[in-house]
């Protein structure tokens, strides 16, 4: 059998396990399994040559061909174990989604300490990995989506295989620790080769990931896995007739010999393939893209109050904002002091509000034409907090007979009914008593591991929470349809699709430095659609209408966020924001079409001049910063005329950026040091 799909070629037969490739490159074995009793087949580092894998013997293929997607179903057997695994490989927008089933046939368990999601083989030959680029993103509290791009050779150097006549045995990696799944790497990444084609991967899941890359004889091998055993304390065990389900990965395969004279690079092209297949998996819609305001990011800072809050009301209201979220803080006493150990009853504090209470408050919200939301962190409670002592002892997370106790919290297991029935009380009484259509989900602290409840090993505990938890997000939208849902972990801690497909908005960052915020925001649309990137602009009094005009274009780059004592502007700052919200009203509808791409590439964390790019069949956008204290020139390449669509001409920041056609596109200059610009391409180049 030899099918082809999205890029890919698959084969198999009766001689070998069926093997993945990209385009011509090697055939490596699809499925990689690894046991306690059996890893490996010839000893390496890598997750590559199991030795259950090798054994794999296809036993029936389905092909499905449809207007909407493609999708091919193979079913393979380990004759030794009984292991029965079925591989379901299909379209979806233009990439191409990989997940398995392991099912276990025999009548000794079998416990898989390690399944990889997709293996694919890359290039030919021994030197195959010496013609690729590696790019992937480190992350970090206030610093996430931070791009790097080397050669892979850095990682798996040449080695002479075919003096040995072995394959190498080392590998380079990247991993996840714990359940912020983007806290330290992003789960997307891509090696790109010389000719400038690219293949680029997503793994989807909140819980333990793992990206491996190692060079053999026969071709560069590609490795993507949910949890393991060695990196993540996982392992789950197979009785008969018991089913393990992988974490679905995602890959992207962009052409090779691109047409140098178009303005997109072959990464481009296949994170515009992944922005395609984030979009098909999604399961919510939030067609009228709301503009969010919060009161937290360099304002109310987790302390509401009626007194507050009112000024803030009013000034979102005046400001064109369609939602007001109260974010964290109006469920504790302020005479307590620190609420961070009493959360999770959820109840309003009475003496935060005046006579009308919480209540109140929401209906002034209501009454000034917008809606109104409430800030959540549902996994965890509080060690001080009644709901710790209420609910079950197993509804928590456990590790060596006792709870997992994080930052004086303890973390709760939503496989468990008691934790499930707390949280759907919790939230079916803020929609209902309150009207409450816009939450903010958040999650502040990292349990480790996972939990040993119900599980093998606590890597399996924490993936099986971590199911739960979308499963739990589902059935809050099936019951409250006109919900909307932010995604908020730290910021963005855990910004992946398996949260992201049921979410409607993704905070890109907790980062309260405007000046430091662009390379964040210009990134994120690589691995975070732009219509739920939300990127905060959050102007004060104390900035320069061009420091107003900066952090309003960082909002502009994604779904604008506002935040900010708006009320306390000056009339000239008022303006530019008036302006933004009017700009992102009309160019909104169009983020859901939208692909991203770096005229620049990628930023680094400390370049001056960071640009991202926003195109869709009918128009183009640029966002633009300068971080420079002193007057700078820079070309953007391709373009052949641009205009300003933010600050207006008639804004008091207009002046002091100038653009001139050049060969090869638009060199703008500034006069006056820092300073951001929406652009809107006018021609580009054929």
């Amino acid at each position: 059998m030899i099918a082809r799909i999205g890029g890919f070629t698959i084969a198999g037969g009766s001689e070998g396990p069926v093997t993945l490739a990209l385009g011509d490159g090697h055939p490596a074995a699809l499925v990689e399994i690894f046991t306690a009793t059996e890893q490996r087949a010839r000893t390496s580092q890598a997750y590559v040559r199991s030795a259950v894998g090798a054994r794999l013997r296809l036993e029936k293929a389905d092909a499905e061909q449809s207007p909407d997607a493609d999708t091919l179903t193979l079913v393979q057997r380990d004759p030794l174990t009984g292991l029965e695994v079925t591989s379901t490989l299909a379209l979806s927008g233009t990439a191409v989604r990989v997940q398995h089933t392991l099912r276990g046939t025999a009548a000794e368990p079998v416990i898989v300490t390690a399944v990889s999601s997709a293996t694919v083989g890359v290039g030919a030959g021994p030197h195959a990995g010496e013609e690729y680029d590696l790019l992937t993103a480190r992350s970090e509290w206030l610093a996430e989506n931070r791009w790097h791009r080397r050669a892979l050779a850095d990682e798996l150097p040449p080695l002479s295989l075919p003096i040995h006549a072995q394959d190498g045995r080392g590998h380079a990696t990247l991993t996840s620790h714990g359940a912020w799944s983007t806290g330290e790497h992003l789960p997307v990444g891509a090696v790109v080769h010389r000719d400038g084609s690219a293949l680029a991967w997503q793994i989807e899941s909140g819980a333990g990931w793992h990206v491996d890359l190692s060079q053999g004889l026969e071709g560069l091998t590609l490795s993507l896995l949910g949890p393991t055993d060695l990196e993540h304390q996982f392992a789950h065990a197979l009785g008969q007739g018991d089913e393990f389900v992988t974490v679905p990965v995602a890959l992207a395969a962009s052409a090779q010999g691109l047409d140098t004279s178009q303005p997109i690079t072959g990464f481009e092209r296949a994170i515009a393939a992944l922005t395609s297949h984030r979009r098909a998996i999604r399961r919510v819609d939030g067609p009228d893209l709301p503009i969010v305001y919060n009161d937290f990011m360099n304002t109310l800072m987790g302390q509401p109050s009626s007194e507050a809050l009112r000024p803030l009301i009013s000034a979102a209201a005046d400001a064109g904002a369609e939602v007001f979220c109260i974010d964290a803080g109006w469920f504790a006493d302020p005479a307590i002091g620190d609420w961070w150990d009493t959360v999770g009853e959820w109840q309003e504090a009475a003496s935060r509000f005046d006579e009308h209470g919480l209540h109140g408050i929401i209906d002034e919200i209501h009454a000034a034409g917008m809606r109104s939301g409430l800030w959540l962190e549902p996994e965890v409670v509080g060690v001080s907090s009644p709901v710790a002592q209420t609910l079950p002892d197993e509804a928590f997370f456990h590790r060596f007979g006792v709870r997992v106790r994080e930052h004086d919290r303890y973390h709760l297991d939503f496989r468990h009914p008691a934790a499930r029935a707390h949280l759907d009380e919790t939230v079916d009484r803020i929609v209902h008593d309150y009207g409450v259509s816009f939450l903010k989900l958040d999650y502040n602290i990292n349990p480790g591991a996972g939990t040993a409840w119900q599980a093998t090993a606590a890597g399996d505990g924490l993936l099986g929470h971590i199911r739960a938890v979308g499963d739990w997000l589902d059935e809050v939208q099936q019951r409250h349809p006109e919900l909307l849902i932010e995604n908020c972990s730290s910021g963005a801690m855990r910004a992946d699709y398996a949260l992201l497909s049921r979410t409607h908005l993704q905070s890109t960052t907790d980062q309260q430095d405007f000046r430091l915020y662009p390379p964040i925001a210009a990134s994120a649309p690589a691995s975070i659609l732009p219509e739920q990137a939300g990127n905060w602009a959050y102007p004060a009094v104390g900035m320069t209408d061009a420091e107003t005009a900066f952090t309003l274009v960082t909002g502009l780059s994604g779904r604008l966020y506002l935040s900010g004592f708006l009320g306390a502007l000056r009339s000239s700052q008022r303006a530019l924001v008036a302006e933004a919200v009017d700009l992102h009203k009309a160019l909104r509808g169009r983020l859901s079409t939208s692909e991203p791409f770096w005229p620049l590439g990628l930023p680094a964390w400390d370049d001056d001049v960071v640009c991202l790019g926003l195109r869709d069949q009918e128009q183009t956008l640029l966002f633009v910063w300068d971080r420079s204290e002193e007057p700078n020139t820079v070309t953007i390449p391709g373009p052949a005329g641009v205009e300003t669509l933010f600050p207006a001409a008639s804004s008091p920041d207009a002046h002091g950026w100038g653009a001139e056609i050049v060969d090869g596109g638009i060199r703008l200059s500034t006069d006056a040091g820092l300073g951001a610009r929406v652009l809107r391409i006018r021609e580009v180049r054929s």
